[in-house]
């Protein structure tokens, strides 16, 4: 009974990565190629697998899908390096993207740093780097627990670049580089009715120039907090008491592999960049949907917009002699409008932030996303 149980179980099992295989079989088959496009392309310093795959394909974001490559390396395109070639042919009737190193590359070496100065990204990090480690979305209860500002050295009620101020509550196990921040924008469901999150403003950073000698203690019925001499190193707005700290994170360039989601998703657009009225290529969206929801960093979207009804403008014969009159109410029904694609760099619980990657119109608040 065992054996016919794992024989089962190993049966299952083929069947759900032979499915697999033949999904993403599919969607290579569908992949569309540039006319004219040459077979074979050298890397070179300052590309990107976006821009590279852009030489290729109509729809760049679905390079994995034809990317003759393992896995792994595919999630790990630092491995790609300039003067590499990438060639594109036809493999059992697909397209297909391989890869081709210089003889002084073929044997694998191991690398003492995680990422390689020299190879190139996935996509262009400058644009969205400031977005990687910096703001935070946190539940309704913010940062608890995170050291405070409460004093400057000096009488200052605000202070800026070079100033020094006193905060409590700092741990050293933190390291002496900490940001700074302050409650920000709420991010409600597009009904209103559900917190989604909120935004922690990143106002700068900081650098602690004493630890507290001591913790918190009891001094004559009340308590006295020992606090942290820290000096503001740089700030997008003046600090002030109150302002927020903690430990900032060591910066990570990461592998964004673009990839459609792997349920049905359509999330709505509820803030840009700055609150901007409008967003264009290159700007930073937030949708209503998190990894609870099934988003996760490389997450392609398209972005729709609703065409509102149109008054019927057409005249109709009305009977019993009736004479002709306008079809006031009735309306006609487009539907809606594909106008660009989002992706997704780094998602939380219940929001994410997206790339705008191209768009034919202002991309607004309001706007839906699901999938491409």
């Amino acid at each position: 009974m065992r054996e016919k149980s794992n024989i089962a179980k190993w049966l299952v099992a083929a069947a759900m990565a032979l499915s697999a295989f033949v999904a993403l079989a599919a969607r290579a088959a569908d992949v569309e190629i540039r006319a004219g496009v040459p077979d074979r392309y050298t890397v070179e310093r300052g590309d990107t697998l976006w821009g590279i795959a852009g030489k290729f394909l109509k729809d760049p974001w679905r390079w994995p899908e034809i990317w003759r490559m393992n896995r792994d390396d595919i999630r790990n395109p630092h491995l790609i390096y300039p003067g590499d070639v990438i060639v594109l042919d036809r493999v059992n009737g697909q397209w297909r993207l391989s890869l081709e190193r210089p003889l002084m590359r073929l044997s694998p070496t191991v690398r003492s740093s995680p990422i390689d100065p020299e190879a190139i990204p996935s996509i262009p990090a400058g644009e969205i780097e400031p977005y990687l480690t910096r703001p935070l979305i946190t539940g309704p209860g913010g940062l608890p627990g995170a050291a405070e500002v409460v004093a400057a050295r000096d009488a200052k009620g605000i202070r800026g670049e070079g100033d020094l101020i006193y905060v409590v509550g700092m741990d050293p196990a933190g390291g002496d580089q900490w940001n700074i921040y302050r409650q920000g924008r709420t991010f409600y469901s597009p009904d209103g009715k559900e917190t989604l999150g909120v935004e922690q403003r990143y106002l700068g950073t900081a650098k602690v120039e004493r630890f507290a000698d001591v913790a918190a203690v009891a001094l004559d019925n009340a308590i006295q907090y020992n606090a942290a001499t820290v000096r503001i190193q740089n700030a997008k707005e003046e600090i002030i008491n109150g302002d927020r700290l903690i430990p900032a994170p060591r910066g990570a360039l990461m592998s964004y592999v673009p990839h459609p989601p792997t349920r049905p998703i359509q999330a709505a657009i509820i803030a840009s960049d700055h609150d901007a009225s409008e967003a264009g290529r290159g700007w930073i969206v937030t949708i209503d949907k998190g990894s609870t929801d099934g988003v996760d960093v490389g997450t392609v979207l398209a972005v729709y917009r609703v065409v509102p009804l149109i008054p019927d403008p057409r005249i109709v014969e009305r009977p019993f002699d009736q004479p002709n009159l306008y079809l006031q109410d009735r309306y006609v029904k487009v539907p809606d409008e594909r106008i660009g694609l989002i992706f997704v760099f780094r998602a939380f619980d219940r929001v994410s932030y997206a790339y705008v990657l191209n768009t034919t119109d202002p991309v607004v608040v309001g706007n839906y996303t699901r999938n491409p």
